[in-house]
């Protein structure tokens, strides 16, 4: 008996150690990052990588903001470019977002519409045609390549908003993993699992997953844009550089489609339910934690707001701040409340800010969130700070102004956890009344704090789901039983159009001889009729 004691301490020592110490296999992993909000999630992979004894190297353009150099847990390639990507550029998002605010104001016109995506389109093919400009620098530099070839990688882990490194997998002979929610044509469940509009949102189409006839018709039109934009703007540079270096044997949307593994950061608490694959492993809110203490002074400012608590405001990593007439309106609203406010804002002070109101040029967002004190989230709808609000149940006024954050809002809408405003029409009354709403009527912190209880709920947790798989890919170098070849076979085939036109064929020819068979018999017996009367 004592034997078997011991026998089960051993065992339970070995699962503890086994759980706690670096992984036995400590691989190489090559990581192509996008800059901006998305490399915050990435590093975080990237140091659970690290921590596990795996040795990381990241590939970087000179020009990058976010990714550095120097790092502790990788050891980074930089790439100089002739011209920065857009998104690498510090007072691109700024100039961006005063462009489409203004666009916006003129409201749903024709002209307006056009114009948006007018300057939409052209940003998109800007930041592709240099990207590739990114792809085509590491295939010419002959140095580069070898060092790139003769680092021995176990797996490319890239984010295929900028597919540089999908390319550069391709080129390497390497499996790949995909930490992603957007790709160069939209939202990435479009192109690896089935995705009809009759209940699935297209991208833009700002729809929920209940749609009318009439939003059905604005949903498929939307589906057909993305295809065009993907088609026309964006696969075109890339086309161009897969026919070069790969041959025209080679499809660029083959290469994209085919990763071992997708780390889709996404979560059905947060999106709507639609189908999926067995290689689609999710990981929404993978970057959240419990939160820590707050540093002194922002802790002493926090318990000073008593019995109202407190109300945080950020627009995440990409805008640095809003115009100063939308900032007026807001600091004139948050003066207004009982509650203190703490806001993290980078621009021009507003004028009329109250004295409940603290502007800071950061703040410890995930432990602020996490706070007792906190009632309420005033965000612009950036998947990082959807899912740490969903993570600690705070309710959202959310003010979207960029990309998928209109989509983010609705979806915290649909559930009753978020009120969302226009930036383009809000003033002091409105955001102040959207405050109070959120603060006053119960429903919205029930409905986020149901939301997080679901997310919390999870066998395993996200950031160990996506640790588990990228080093699952690297023991089995690859996990091309999980992927489906679909993407491989032509349009009409996936949609089974040829068989269907067989079919239609194979029926309209028996159709077709057995009526030419009646008529015929008919024919014959009314001669032999005619032939007995006379």
């Amino acid at each position: 008996m004592n034997v078997l004691k011991a026998s089960h301490c051993l065992l339970a020592l070995s699962v503890l150690f086994a759980t706690d110490l670096p992984s036995a296999l400590a691989g190489k992993v090559l990581v192509f990052p996008v800059d901006g909000s998305h490399w915050v999630n990435m590093n975080i992979l990237i140091g659970v990588l690290h921590s596990r004894g795996h040795e990381v190297t990241v590939v970087r353009s000179a020009s990058s903001w976010y990714v550095k150099e120097d790092s502790p847990h990788y050891t980074a390639i930089t790439v100089t470019l002739p011209e920065p990507i857009n998104i690498e550029k510090p007072d691109f998002f700024i100039s961006f977002l005063s462009k489409m605010l203004e666009i916006q104001k003129h409201g749903g016109s024709p002209l307006a519409f056009a114009e948006f995506y007018w300057h939409m389109l052209t940003t998109l093919y800007d930041m592709h045609r240099q990207a590739s400009q990114l792809v085509l620098e590491i295939f010419e530099n002959p140095v580069l390549m070898k060092r790139l070839d003769e680092g021995r990688y176990d797996v490319v882990l890239t984010d295929p908003g900028l597919p540089v490194g999908v390319l550069v997998a391709h080129k390497l002979g390497l499996p790949m993993v995909y930490n992603v929610r957007w790709i160069t044509s939209g939202e990435g469940h479009f192109v690896v699992a089935p995705s009809p509009p009759s209940y699935v949102p297209a991208a833009g189409s700002l729809m929920s997953n209940r749609m009318s006839f009439g939003e059905r018709i604005k949903n498929v039109f939307h589906y057909v844009l993305n295809m065009y934009i993907d088609h026309f703007i964006v696969r075109p540079e890339y086309d161009k550089l897969v026919a070069h270096y790969f041959g025209p044997e080679t499809d660029f949307y083959h290469l994209l489609q085919g990763a071992d593994i997708w780390l889709m950061r996404s979560d059905f608490i947060f999106e709507f339910p639609r189908p999926t694959m067995p290689n689609v492993i999710y990981i929404g809110g993978f970057q959240c934690k419990p939160s820590k203490p707050l540093p002194p002074d922002l802790e002493e400012f926090v318990k000073g707001s008593g019995e109202h608590g407190v109300v945080i405001m950020s627009l995440g990593t990409l805008v640095k701040a809003l115009p100063s007439e939308i900032t007026s309106e807001i600091a004139a609203g948050f003066a207004q409340l009982p509650q203190r406010v703490i806001w993290r804002h980078l621009g021009e002070r507003p004028h009329n800010l109250g004295n409940n109101t603290l502007l800071v040029k950061w703040l410890p967002q995930n432990d602020l969130l996490g706070h007792p004190k906190t009632r309420a989230f005033v965000a612009h709808g950036g998947t990082n700070g959807i899912y740490e609000s969903i993570y600690h149940g705070v309710p959202v006024v959310g003010i979207p102004l960029l990309f998928d954050q209109f989509e983010n809002m609705l979806r915290l809408k649909v559930r009753g956890a978020a009120k969302v405003l226009d930036a383009t029409k809000l003033d002091s009354q409105s955001f102040l009344a959207a405050v109070q709403e959120v603060l006053h009527q119960p429903s919205y912190r029930e409905n986020m704090q149901r939301l997080s209880r679901l997310h919390k709920d999870q066998p395993t947790q996200p950031q160990d789901s996506a640790l588990y798989w990228i080093e699952y890919v690297m023991r089995h170098k690859g996990a091309a039983h999980l992927r489906t070849e679909s993407y491989k076979m032509p349009w009409y085939s996936y949609h089974s159009l040829d068989v269907m036109a067989f079919l239609l064929a194979v029926v309209l020819t028996v159709g077709g001889a057995v009526i030419l068979t009646i008529r015929y018999l008919c024919l014959c017996l009314c001669r032999r009729k005619k032939s007995k009367l006379e």
